[in-house]
Parts: C-alpha cells; sequence; structure tokens
C-alpha cells in the first residue's frame, strides 16, 4: 500500500464527520486509505499504525477522535509525518471542547496541526496542500479546488443581489 493519505478515527461513530475528508481527498484525486484506529482500546494497533505509516509510503495522517481525543496526539508523539487532528463531537462530549483542547493543546515537540471541531473537510484540503508543496499535480487541483470557491461565492453574491437588490 502506498497511499499519501491515511485517515484514521478512534470509533466508526466518527466516520459520519471524517466521511468529508474522504469527499474532498477524492475530488482533488489524491490516494488515501481509511481505518479504525483507537488510542484505548486497540494501543497496540495504533503504535504499529503510528510507528510504520511512513514505511508504507503515507505522507500525511489525518486523525479524528472524540471525548478524550488522544489518538491524534498519540500517533503524532510516534510518527514522523504531519498530523492533522479533527476533534469529534461525540456522545460523550463536552460540547466538543473536550475534543479540541485534547487535540489542540500538544507539548511542545509534538505538533498536531488542529482544524475546527468536526472539521473533517478542512483537513482533507490542508492535507493535500501539504501534499502539493513537492506535488505539482495534486498542487494544480488545489489551485483549481480554490479557484471553483471563488465562483462559488460570485454566484452567491449574483443571486443575493438579483432577489434583494443592491450593487455591493
Amino acid at each position: 500500500m502506498s497511499k499519501k493519505v491515511a485517515i484514521v478515527m478512534g470509533s466508526s461513530s466518527d466516520l459520519k464527520v471524517m466521511q468529508e475528508a474522504l469527499e474532498v481527498l477524492k475530488e482533488l484525486s489524491v490516494d488515501f486509505d481509511v481505518d479504525i484506529v483507537s488510542a484505548h482500546r486497540t494501543p497496540g494497533k495504533m503504535f504499529d499504525f503510528a510507528k510504520h505509516a511512513h514505511e508504507k509510503g503515507v505522507q500525511v495522517i489525518i486523525a479524528g477522535a472524540g471525548g478524550a481525543a488522544h489518538l491524534p496526539g498519540m500517533i503524532a508523539s510516534l510518527t514522523p509525518l504531519p498530523v492533522i487532528g479533527v476533534p469529534v463531537k461525540s456522545s460523550n462530549s463536552i460540547d466538543g471542547w473536550d475534543s479540541v483542547l485534547s487535540i489542540l493543546q500538544m507539548p511542545a515537540g509534538v505538533p498536531v496541526a488542529t482544524v475546527a471541531l468536526n472539521g473533517a473537510r478542512n483537513a482533507g484540503i490542508l492535507a493535500a496542500q501539504i501534499l502539493g508543496a513537492q506535488d505539482q499535480e495534486i498542487r494544480e487541483k488545489v489551485i483549481a479546488f480554490k479557484k471553483s470557491l471563488e465562483g462559488k461565492v460570485k454566484r452567491m453574491s449574483d443571486e443575493t443581489k438579483a432577489k434583494f437588490g443592491g450593487e455591493a
């Protein structure tokens, strides 16, 4: 397996949120692999994954977790790869703040790039941007993607002005 991005999450209940990362990576034609890896329930699997992902061709890891949300930080402590953490508002969460702070407040030497609560789409985009720094083909797809955002906002602006008037 030589997928460029590995997407892991602590539970299948996180998949509803993490699906957005999968979708944007598909949209940008970035190869990825996805798995359930729990820091608390399968620590051996988590250690093995984190220690060996770079040997399997993975270049960026996206890790989503809710509640105590130790998965992204634990992976970051064991891998030389960039880790993007996605805090997930789970059923046992304190409005998601426990997840956000668990991923965001990492000690010096163990960085985790953290996106917004349930922000898996941005995690996928950030992973593509990281890869695009060295891969021209992916960079061109990211450029086109960003340009499409501009077009979407212009269409919304035009529709709003047509409906309500105005010349902003």
